[in-house]
């Protein structure tokens, strides 16, 4: 994944458009808080678009850049200015290089779909956060490029799209970790392309790749891609072919010192007397 994401360092900025506009829904959403936070992590921040613009919105904050790929804080590294500096940090969101409740704002972008397995880097959120900090994030959901799953399966039958979980188990999973008060919604944006090779190309310019057991091992070879091209046709309207993403936003709350919980036949039992009133 790291090798992924470092050779898609060059192209992904100009492939990103659906990152950006998920970015910038997540940003909107951290409007009504009013934080005034010391340290802001921005986690899986690719060539720190983002990472700016927290910057400019907290200019008081030490603000964290931190990718699992060198390339990306290359090309966030240039992004730097002398009036807004940042951080940044090579570090995996499973393994954080952070000390236990050093921030309090985590960000992260259409990142966590590639954590494996995703309660560690939840678990990992919840220990760096200060009690009563906050995480939102974005992530991709199971319907997320059904189309061309669909197009795959009747090509070879491998999996060639990765699976995504879905709004509830997202949200067992940060009970689960420790977060509290989890909230998430979610949204479907369709995006056009010409044809399937565009989509692919797309697919790669920012690292997206597949790691799902029972993946193809082999090249796809050009049989092979026919039959793709031939079997996603099928979803043509407009003189367009729609890639449609499920976008998972999620908010929680640090842990404010409670233990993770228990999770018994899906229910998370928390005692009574742990849980607290919030102050404003």
């Amino acid at each position: 994944m790291r090798a992924s994401f470092d050779r898609a360092s060059e192209s992904y900025e100009a492939a990103s458009g659906l990152q950006r506009r998920v970015a910038a829904e997540l940003l909107e959403r951290l409007e009504p808080f009013r934080f005034t936070p010391a340290v802001v992590l921005d986690l899986g921040s690719g060539p720190g678009r983002v990472t700016t613009e927290l910057k400019r919105r907290y200019p008081r904050a030490r603000v964290i850049a931190l990718d699992i790929a060198p390339g990306m804080l290359r090309q966030a590294r240039r992004r730097r200015r002398p009036w807004r500096r940042f951080d940044l940090l090579c570090g995996d969101a499973l393994r954080l290089p952070l000390r236990d409740g050093s921030v309090e704002v985590i960000f992260s972008n259409l990142m966590l779909q590639w954590c494996e397995p995703l309660a560690a880097a939840l678990a990992e959120a919840r220990r760096v956060l200060k009690p009563g900090g906050f995480f939102a994030f974005s992530t991709f959901g199971p319907a997320t490029l059904f189309e061309m799953r669909s197009a795959w399966a009747q090509a070879d039958g491998y999996n060639h799209v990765n699976r995504f979980s879905d709004m509830h188990e997202i949200g067992d999973a940060l009970v689960h970790a420790g977060l509290t008060e989890p909230v998430l919604d979610v949204d479907r944006i369709e995006v056009g392309y010409p044809d399937v090779l565009t989509l692919m190309r797309d697919l790669k310019a920012i690292g997206a790749h597949n790691v799902t057991a029972g993946r193809s091992r082999s090249l796809a070879g050009r049989q092979r891609l026919a039959r793709v091209q031939r079997a996603y046709e099928g979803f043509r309207r407009d003189a367009q072919l729609p890639a449609t993403y499920e976008v998972l936003y999620g908010a929680s709350w640090g842990a404010s010192g409670r233990p993770a919980a228990t999770l018994v036949d899906g229910v998370a039992r928390i005692a009574p007397g742990s849980i607290g009133r919030r102050t404003p």
